[in-house]
C-alpha cells in the first residue's frame, strides 16, 4: 500500500506543478494579449490623427496659397489667357499661307 501511496504522491505533485506551470503561462499570455490591445488601440489613435492632419493639409484654401507662395501660379484671367490651335488647323493655315 505504501508503493502505491507513493506513486499517488507523486502522480498528485506533477499534476499540481503543471497546473502552477500552465496558469503562468495563461496569465503571460493574457498580459501579452493585453499588451497587444493596447498597442492596436494606440495605433488607431494615430492613424485617426495623421488621417485628421492629412485632411487639414489637403484643403482647397492650403492647396492654393501653396501654389501662388511656392509655385508663383495666379488665378486666371482673360487678359493672360493663352488659346492652342489644333495641330491638323495649323497645319491647314500654313498651306494656306505658302499659296
Amino acid at each position: 500500500m505504501s508503493r502505491l501511496s507513493l506513486v499517488l504522491l507523486v502522480a498528485v505533485m506533477c499534476s499540481a506543478l503543471y497546473l502552477v506551470r500552465t496558469q503562468y503561462e495563461s496569465r503571460s499570455l493574457t498580459t501579452e494579449i493585453d499588451r497587444a490591445n493596447s498597442e492596436a488601440r494606440r495605433l488607431d489613435i494615430e492613424n485617426d490623427r495623421l488621417d485628421v492632419e492629412r485632411r487639414a493639409q489637403a484643403t482647397p484654401l492650403r492647396v492654393e496659397k501653396l501654389a501662388r507662395d511656392q509655385l508663383h501660379m495666379r488665378s486666371i484671367t482673360p487678359a493672360i489667357t493663352q488659346y492652342a490651335t489644333v495641330g491638323g488647323a495649323s497645319a491647314a493655315s500654313a498651306a494656306e499661307v505658302q499659296k
